[in-house]
């Protein structure tokens, strides 16, 4: 075969393929233990030959078209004809992996299996595997690889960039069976190529609807494709479909006969023996609980708090200002510049770069976690806990992937087949605390509840409550009444961090979290200091006298059954729909001129600890960015229901927030009439929500 331009890599969830897609190609796609975390395609060009494209297709177990990554794998395959397909195989998990090898194979396009985990089965022991018998029983070219080692992935890339043999195989199912496939394909002709003809018969004796309707057959054809269908069957006893499932497995367990050695002493496992503990039924969700209080501990209360508390008190704090501001006044600079620069600029950023080593850490410690393997648990705990309230686990991966980031939160939303159900994820994805939302973490945390270790935990805990809650309400709506996802996830074997994965993914978020500290929050700043520096007739004035008061002094009383009922919390949180780090630094700009002492004082003279906490929650729960916002527009494709789901967002928010808050008030007994009251309002709406017996079909009409 000549130098191919077009290779496609296709295989299973957790197979290992997106990381093998980056050791060839050099990116540095992100990589996970769950499914969703390969959504839509990802193309690179393979190092040792630019003219060669890598298509990294999303994972999936078949190619029938039940799933969006099923539909997106499905569609390249047949549609670009790639030059050559790459399928990566999970060695330690070869009996259902193949299946997928066998579709491949039936679509007639030239293969290269590439048997990926070797390593971990060596180190089980439990089996091996003869590469050279799995060659020649499949008739394709099996390579053992392992994305680590140069050796293995040489030989990869010379196999790639080798010619390979003409005409394809195709595997051999039961002869009965064949025949029928034959006699299909004469059905067919020359409708299709010739290389294809034998995926359209297989997809044909599947009672594939789009492929029946692709070929559009004559009623003639139609009722003699009928007889060959139901002469197989009645030969079989059993569904067309269902024959062909059968033959697959049949041909997959001579192919494992003849390559594969099981040793006779089974022990369990390591993976195994930590499962029994870590996913047991009492145990799983305080073995949870527990690890994550200890990663918001270590991120936000004691390792990540030295490098943050050395940033925003020395550098940012007094070191820079003081240099630069020095400088300015030497240099003579224009007063309003000097504050622009030394107040909103390096007060507004700095504020917000302050963080950064509590980001950093956060992300190692989740990188830890997901890369050996513990978060895919976390989901198929979750998944037992979420489908006792009619709820789907593959609804949980998508807010997984959104602790980094709200928008490939709701991208990988996409994975759920059930519309309803995938609807109400891309509403509910963002409640979870992204990197954003972590700078306003830190700050109610660090300054109001300094030696408290639960308050940063509890916001992502809060997060899930609110997924789960606002989940039991939304099931019971027409709008999303219905039986949940089906989720059916891999377990990945423990295995110790990779570093180049955990460094590649830390720096990443890093460099894109200063990215948007250099952009956005840099625009935001200035805008906002302008705003807090100027009136309506642009005039230089004093803070509690220019626009951004005025602005917020319109909107602060809707915020004051929260706690924080002033201009500046109330333009800090608008501030926040821009960018959420921008409710940080909207505080520190707002508060730069007037506030005595340090900026944490004088938030803590400002606000009660619990209305910072208030502030903490709405900001955590409400409408997330613009940029989150416009990826759910994308989603929906419809801006109803985008405006729906910011309006419910906002409102949980709201109703959540004013609950805790009032209730805080009523507990230390400075409440009065009116809080037992907005109390009394909002536990009311939260009870009649999660105990409403039967769907709600107002405005399923208007959908």
């Amino acid at each position: 075969m000549d130098m191919h331009e077009t290779l496609a890599l296709v295989g299973n969830p957790n197979s290992g393929k997106t990381t093998l897609f980056n050791a060839l190609t050099g990116s540095k796609q992100h990589i996970g233990n769950w499914p969703g975390v390969t959504v839509e395609r990802k193309s690179g060009r393979l190092k040792a030959n630019h003219a060669l494209v890598l298509e990294d297709l999303p994972g999936t177990y078949s190619l029938s078209p039940y799933s969006s990554e099923e539909i997106v794998t499905r569609d390249f395959l047949l549609d670009n004809q790639p030059d050559l397909v790459i399928n990566v195989v999970d060695a330690t998990n070869l009996e259902r992996n193949l299946y997928l090898t066998l579709q491949v194979m039936e679509t007639g396009r030239p293969l290269i299996v590439a048997l990926n985990m070797m390593d971990v089965l060596e180190k089980n022991g439990h089996r091996s595997i003869n590469l050279k018998k799995l060659s020649y029983a499949l008739q394709v070219p099996v390579i053992g690889t392992n994305a680590t080692k140069t050796a293995a992935l040489q030989e990869l890339v010379q196999t790639i960039q080798a010619p390979l043999p003409k005409p394809y195989t195709f595997p051999e199912y039961d002869p009965r069976l064949e025949s029928a496939l034959t006699m299909l394909a004469e059905v067919i002709g020359d409708r299709v190529p010739q290389e294809r003809v034998r995926w359209y018969a297989i997809k044909i004796f599947e009672n594939d609807p789009q492929v029946m309707e692709k070929l559009a057959f004559s009623p003639a054809e139609q009722k003699q494709v009928t007889e060959i269908l139901h002469t197989a069957e009645h030969i079989f006893e059993d569904a067309s479909d269902s024959i062909i499932v059968n033959a697959r497995y049949d041909f997959i367990a001579r192919v494992i006969a003849m390559c594969v050695v099981d040793q006779d002493d089974f022990v369990m496992s390591m993976s195994d023996r930590i499962d029994r503990i870590v996913t047991n039924r009492y145990l799983a969700l305080p073995i949870f609980v527990v690890v994550m209080w200890a990663v918001y501990y270590l991120s936000i209360q004691t390792i990540g708090t030295i490098g943050s508390d050395y940033l925003n008190d020395t550098v940012f704090g007094s070191w820079l200002p003081s240099v630069v501001g020095g400088t300015l006044k030497s240099w003579a600079v224009a007063p309003w510049l000097s504050g622009l620069i030394v107040d909103g600029l390096i007060g507004g950023i700095g504020s917000v770069l302050g963080f950064l080593p509590q980001i950093i850490m956060l992300f190692l410690c989740l990188g830890i976690l997901e890369d050996c393997g513990y978060m895919a648990r976390i989901a198929f705990v979750m998944d037992r806990l979420f489908r006792r309230f009619n709820l789907s686990g593959k609804s949980f991966i998508p807010i997984l992937i959104a602790t980094g980031c709200g928008v490939p939160g709701i991208m990988a939303t996409r994975t759920i087949e059930s519309e309803k159900d995938r609807r109400m994820s891309i509403m509910l994805t963002t409640f979870m605390p992204c990197s954003a939302k972590l700078t306003v973490i830190a700050l109610v945390s660090g300054t109001f509840f300094p030696n408290n270790s639960w308050v940063a935990p509890s916001a992502y805990f809060m997060g899930i409550v609110a997924v789960v809650c606002s989940g039991i309400f939304l099931k019971k709506t027409a709008l999303f009444a219905g039986p949940p996802a089906p989720f059916v996830m891999e377990l990945p074997a423990y295995h110790l961090p990779r570093l180049t994965n955990l460094y590649r993914s830390v720096m990443s978020r890093a460099r894109a979290f200063v990215h948007k500290a250099g952009t956005i929050i840099f625009l935001s700043c200035v805008l906002l200091w302008f705003l807090s520096n100027f009136n309506f007739t642009l005039q230089m004035v004093s803070e509690n006298h220019s626009m951004l008061r005025a602005i917020g002094g319109i909107l602060a009383p809707l915020f004051a059954p929260l706690g924080f009922g002033d201009w500046h919390a109330t333009v800090a949180t608008l501030a926040g729909l821009i960018a959420k780090e921008n409710c940080v630094g909207t505080l520190h700009i707002s508060f730069g001129a007037s506030g005595s002492g340090s900026f944490s004082q004088t938030l803590c003279a400002t606000y009660p600890a619990m209305a910072g906490y208030a502030f903490l929650m709405f900001n955590l729960l409400c409408a997330p960015c613009f940029a989150a916002i416009g990826t759910m527009y994308k989603e929906f494709g419809d801006a109803r229901w985008t405006w729906w789901a910011v309006g419910y967002q906002t409102g949980v928010a709201y109703l959540l927030t004013m609950l805790v808050y009032q209730s805080s008030l009523i507990f230390t007994g400075q409440a009065g009439g009116l809080s037992i009251v907005l109390v009394g309002l909002a536990a009311g709406l939260i009870i009649y929500g999660l105990w409403l017996k039967r769907p709600v079909s107002a405005m399923a009409a208007s959908y």
